[in-house]
């Protein structure tokens, strides 16, 4: 992984299920020579989209895993369990924008894919772009992402 400050990390992939989509996405981030570690259905597991986004999410909020990759068919669905876990910020992106400005702006760690609205290529450029882009560190932004940690800790007490 290159670019704006990024380093080479592991990243762990999951899915509700495989597909020609998520393995040509798996090919392409470990042909970067990323680490990847593979998880449910993608290792042959039977999986709904709550364990998908449970596994993920508790390896990249242990610290396990530096970030995470999800698909699901719409993405919803493992964005809203993933982001149940402490630390884990996953950011359902559809197009280079989005991807980059959820790491530049808001520090996601869990990219989300969906299965239906994205095609391979297009798929491949989010990544990308995800991958190439560090989190702010202009202050305004620093800022958000400590105010967004705050609120993160404090919600949990209350659970």
């Amino acid at each position: 992984m290159t670019g704006k400050g990024a380093i080479i990390v592991k990243i762990c992939l999951r899915g509700d299920a495989t597909s020609h989509f998520v393995e040509a996405i798996l090919q392409h981030i470990q042909a970067k020579g990323i680490e990847t570690v593979p998880c449910g259905a993608l290792t042959g597991r039977e999986a709904d989209y709550v364990d998908a986004a449970s596994e993920v999410a508790e390896k990249v909020s242990s610290g396990a895993c530096d970030y995470g990759v999800l698909f699901c068919t719409t993405g919803t669905g493992v964005t809203i369990v993933a982001n149940k876990f402490p630390g884990v910020r996953a950011a359902m992106c559809y197009d280079t924008f989005s991807a980059e400005i959820s790491k530049l702006a808001n520090n996601a760690n869990v990219l989300v894919l969906s299965i239906r609205y994205t095609g391979e290529r297009l798929g491949k450029e989010i990544v990308d772009a995800w991958l190439a882009t560090a989190p702010s560190t202009e202050p305004r932004r620093v800022n958000f992402h400590r105010k967004t940690d705050e609120v993160d800790a404090r919600t949990r007490r209350r659970s």
